[in-house]
């Protein structure tokens, strides 16, 4: 019977389900719903459309109507972040029948606890970056604190995006664990938090609101302002001795544009594997965020 891995449906289908683990698993698994007119060019670049147009002018009866134009910047973005990783399981500790199952599992496993965080890292430190350029921190006053203002910090966030966005979009707020523990606790919470269904590529699952703001738990180590994404031993991602804690991340939902290019996943029984008499399993992914030009002033952060 052949091998079920060396099936090209087998692997296709396995790269298929790692790609959507990512974006069930990652809490910035809905930016990949914000591009769907992409298109790559070569492996690394991509052209995302920012629209350009411009607002009613006066209507003139010899004339006519004023002029304007819709003018479509196809830019060019690259891909900085190509990842990859190998992995080897020795032909004894699995048979032919068995390895199938086992790939999916091991792979599986790799993309929701090393994959998943990782992206989401890179995603929220670059999107706070945006918000550090464009001069959108936001801050305490000198005798404020974080467990009594916490509230008060993200819906002045909220309040300056809907009013950038004229409340036309939904706004994602992502609170680190000592945000949201003190978000959680405010007197104020009571009276305006309400639950209901958020989509994120094929899954929807139960959020929390405020203000109709979704708001996001992330781990804290997903929330700091700079990493170091590791090339040797363990590999992952570490914070710099530079990084700050992002305790707010406030943003419309299409402002980020998370954009992944997961190749095939290779797979080679031991008779193919030169190196050693093991399967092996090697995974690759490019990955992205980018923010259009027209919604970078609509970032806002709390870092401290």
């Amino acid at each position: 019977m052949a091998n079920p891995i060396n099936s090209l449906d087998f692997q296709s289908k396995l790269t298929g389900e790692l790609d959507k683990a990512i974006v069930a698993k990652s809490v910035t698994g809905f930016m990949t719903d914000n591009v769907m007119r992409q298109k790559f060019v070569g492996a690394r670049n991509v052209l995302i459309p920012d629209l350009e147009m411009q607002g009613l002018g006066a209507y003139d009866r010899d004339t006519g109507f004023a002029r304007g134009s819709i003018t479509v910047d196809q830019k060019t973005y690259t891909l900085s972040k190509d990842r990859a990783r190998t992995f080897s399981i020795d032909r004894e500790d699995m048979d032919e029948m068995g390895i199938a199952s086992l790939a999916g599992q091991v792979m599986g496993e790799f993309v929701r606890t090393k994959v998943v965080p990782e992206v989401d890292a890179y995603a929220l430190s670059t999107l706070c970056a945006t918000a550090t350029t464009q001069e959108h921190l936001l801050s305490l006053g000198k005798d404020e604190t974080i467990n009594a203002n916490c509230y008060k910090l993200i819906t002045t966030a909220v309040n300056n995006i809907n009013n950038i966005t004229g409340y036309e979009e939904d706004v994602v707020v992502f609170c680190n664990p000592t945000v949201y523990n003190a978000l959680m606790n405010t007197a104020e919470l009571s009276r305006t938090i309400t639950t209901s269904d958020f989509k994120k590529g094929e899954i929807t699952t139960q959020v929390k609101r405020i203000n109709n703001a979704v708001i996001i738990p992330v781990p804290d180590a997903r929330m700091k302002t700079e990493y170091t994404y590791l090339t040797n031993g363990n590999g992952g991602f570490a914070p710099t001795e530079a990084a700050k804690s992002i305790g707010i991340l406030a943003m419309p939902k299409k402002a980020g544009s998370l954009i992944k290019k997961t190749e095939k996943i290779r797979i080679f029984n031991p008779d193919q594997n030169i190196d050693m008499d093991a399967y092996k399993f090697d995974y690759r992914l490019y990955y992205d965020v980018f923010v259009k030009n027209s919604a970078k002033n609509t970032i806002y952060a709390y870092v401290y």
